[in-house]
């Protein structure tokens, strides 16, 4: 890995892309967005022919007309999108190998590849050059690194699998340890005992267990600060984690298309608009699905990608004064929004995770973990674990769920109860999740 690119990213993009307004980000963005098409029509084969017809909107860079593509085209045209030649086959070889093995350091070349968690069903495969991961490093290091990256940093990464991308931080001063999530806990707590990290970065689900652990007195360690990854960040997790570390938990939203967010100094999720544009498919007030472009990747070009996640808009600017494009939240997944049927017509009418999220947490202070799970438009289990009166709690849930329907005029749902039974694992933990089959 050039270090020194490394460096001159991390440069840039901590000190030399302070934008003074939407404006002149607006402008940088689709000034990188042009040279970028360029690259992409005389390297991409499958962009070449997906573009036929749309040359004045190529020639006058109205990129925002062109059309849209999703994780199935991706997939489906893995071998013409990319621009390094590398068929999906054989990605999906060195992918596979490496997770079985749990050796994830061979390449293609000087390509590395990886393969999404496939939560919404089909597992995506995401290609990176060394180049690539330089500028990738470099960026998340100015984004997420407390203090200077002359200091020693220590850092404690959860992951269901490694990638080079990821060690490609490592140096004298940075150590990089990777933390497997298919281990069992008591590797885990060894492990942290000897690192001491710095930095602890993980998914939700495993920072609770690390925040029980300390707690518990298992562990002793003082890290500066905590990243969330991968599962959305529930309330119920981000308040019990910053209470045990006694310090703001922070947030990155990257997946197999990209690093597309990183929380402030505040705490606030930032679109890192100096490597994507994100436009938005709005789905209520201030809720929308992001379509975005990643002008960065050569590789495996990302260019009006509909994601299948659910966003939620900042109303108020954030004290920070970045004019990045700031977040309530990161909602779920289209995929867990449930459904009901209307009680006089019969139409289905959508119940946003946030809803859902909301009823059980007004339903009681006694709730430590649950997980609510749509099996039929008028079917919910409910999984909870609770610091006393259970009984009470359940009543209270039934209650507050009842309620939800009733005010969106939707018949009431039946509800039942089974414990609570989720442990960590290289899964992602959903709190919300439908899983219908067929019903809609």
């Amino acid at each position: 890995m050039n270090k020194i690119s490394i460096l001159k990213q991390y440069i840039t993009t901590k000190f030399g892309r302070n934008f003074s307004s939407r404006e002149e980000l607006e402008t940088y963005q689709n000034r990188k967005i042009k040279k970028h098409l360029e690259f992409v029509l005389e390297s991409s084969p499958f962009y070449r022919e997906f573009y036929k017809g749309y040359e004045d909107e190529l020639k006058y860079n109205h990129w925002d007309q062109l059309p849209m593509i999703d994780k199935s085209i991706m997939m489906e045209n893995f071998d013409s999108i990319n621009t390094v030649g590398i068929k999906k086959e054989e990605a999906l070889h060195v992918a596979f190998e490496a997770e079985n093995s749990r050796d994830f350091s061979p390449k293609i070349g000087d390509i590395s590849v990886g393969l999404s968690s496939g939560t919404s069903g089909n597992r995506g495969i995401f290609l990176i050059s060394d180049r690539e991961s330089a500028l990738w490093a470099g960026t998340i290091l100015a984004k997420v690194l407390p203090g200077s990256i002359l200091r020693k940093h220590q850092i404690a990464f959860f992951l269901r699998a490694n990638n080079n991308l990821y060690t490609s931080t490592q140096n004298g001063r940075i150590a990089f340890h990777f933390f497997d999530l298919l281990d069992d806990f008591e590797e885990h707590i060894r492990k942290l005992k000897a690192v001491q990290p710095t930095i602890v970065i993980g998914p939700p689900s495993i920072l609770r267990k690390v925040a029980d652990w300390q707690a518990n007195g298992d562990i002793q360690i003082q890290p500066r600060k905590i990243v969330s990854v991968a599962e959305v960040l529930e309330d119920i997790d981000k308040t019990y984690i910053e209470a045990v570390f006694l310090q703001t938990l922070h947030h990155v939203y990257q997946c197999t298309e990209g690093f597309l967010a990183a929380s402030c100094s505040h705490g606030t999720l930032h679109i890192n608009e100096d490597l994507v544009v994100i436009e938005k498919e709005y789905l209520d007030d201030g809720v929308f699905v992001p379509i975005i472009t990643d002008f960065s990747r050569t590789t495996q070009p990302i260019i009006r990608y509909r994601l299948n996640d659910i966003l939620v808009e900042k109303k108020t600017p954030c004290p920070c004064g970045s004019h990045f494009l700031a977040l309530e939240r990161i909602d779920g997944r289209c995929d867990d929004i449930f459904y009901g049927k209307q009680a006089d017509s019969g139409e289905l009418s959508s119940l946003f995770p946030d809803f859902i999220r909301r009823a059980i947490m007004f339903s009681s202070e006694d709730i430590l973990e649950y997980k609510v799970i749509q099996k039929g438009l008028e079917e919910l289990e409910v999984k909870v674990k609770v610091c006393r009166n259970e009984s009470v709690v359940r009543e209270n849930i039934i209650r507050e769920l009842a309620k939800l329907w009733e005010e969106k005029k939707l018949l009431a749902p039946k509800i039942h109860f089974t414990p609570y039974d989720i442990l960590p694992s290289d899964k992602k933990l959903k709190r919300i999740e439908n899983q219908m089959k067929g019903s809609i």
